[in-house]
């Protein structure tokens, strides 16, 4: 099933509903997503209900659609196709680090910063080097800890696209102190259309991923190509390493880092930065993964930078 998160034009209340031939069918009663995710069986009931006796049917045209999981608990970022890796690396003169074959790292971004898949999205205050970043995400259902990679796509609720907005310039710096990213990451992460329950993509399973193309486009131009199936750490895997020691939650999200060629910042490397400039306010950004949807937004002019204030010296 697809499943929506959006707000309903009739009454401007935030549903739930099930997307079927272009139609939302709302689901009766007052549940958020996150609330029906923790038993795949009790999400088909909901599902199965709402596509029976809706409270509301929609065209998906005219329904706002909202980030599925508008506030998750956490969102952890991976770093799962070594094609981008690569690629970037190499275009400035280094090679991967192997540790990134032995475990596939990830950083905490801010659940906070969500937005739907069509909200405009603020340049990071300051920046002049915006990017782009082209993810599939996992939702997790059933939380755990510990979990055995074998069991963990048990996990999954289902896959929704992500679009992870950098402040380039800002990244590099701060990671020139050892930790990081930080504000070069928060400003902004789109998550949706869809919800996709895992069943909807089993025919097209592959590797350690999916045969679905994922494509980006600035101001109407193609940008990345890319496919999901190239995953290097599947989202088991991920989901195995993320649980060690800790637990995942239902709701929290899991994104799979950069498809090859999914960012500016690497295709500026390899291509030159005249090819691929930075992005600006005024642009129009698409992002899509074949099967779930496209998040499609317009850059806004960032804030004005609140300098910090000078230390206070230490008396």
């Amino acid at each position: 099933m697809r499943w929506s998160t959006y707000v309903s034009p009739s009454d401007g209340a935030e549903r739930v509903g099930v997307v079927r031939d272009g139609v939302v069918h709302a689901l009766r009663g007052n549940d958020h997503l996150i609330d029906l995710l923790s038993d795949p069986a009790v999400l088909a009931d909901a599902g199965t209900a709402a596509l029976a006796d809706p409270a509301e049917t929609v065209a998906e045209a005219d329904a706002v659609p909202c980030a599925p999981i508008p506030v998750p608990p956490s969102i952890r970022d991976f770093m799962a196709f070594e094609e981008h890796l690569i690629s970037s690396m190499h275009a400035i003169g280094r090679e991967v680090d192997p540790a990134w074959y032995e475990i596939p790292v990830f950083y905490f971004t801010n659940p906070a910063a969500v937005r739907g898949p069509k909200d405009p999205v603020n340049i990071a205050p300051g920046s002049t080097q915006f990017d782009y970043e082209l993810e599939v995400a996992a939702v997790i259902g059933r939380a755990g800890s510990d979990i055995p990679v074998e069991r963990a796509a048990d996990h999954i609720a289902g896959y929704t696209v992500l679009c992870d907005w950098s402040a380039r310039d800002h990244q590099e710096l701060e990671m020139r102190v050892g930790l990081g990213p930080v504000k070069g990451k928060d400003t902004a992460t789109s998550l949706g259309p869809w919800l996709v329950t895992p069943d909807e993509l089993a025919p097209h399973a592959k590797g350690k991923g999916f045969d679905l193309e994922m494509t980006a486009t600035v101001n109407g131009e193609q940008y990345s190509t890319g496919n999901w199936s190239a995953i290097h750490w599947s989202f088991a895997q991920m989901i195995c390493f993320a649980s060690r020691g800790t637990e995942v939650r239902t709701g929290d999200i899991i994104g799979s880092g950069t498809v090859g060629t999914g960012c500016i910042l690497e295709l500026a490397r390899v291509h030159g930065a005249e090819r691929y400039p930075w992005l600006q306010a005024g642009d129009q950004v698409r992002l899509e993964i074949e099967g779930l949807g496209h998040i499609e937004t317009t850059l806004k002019p960032g804030a004005a930078v609140n300098p910090l204030q000078p230390a206070i010296p230490y008396q």
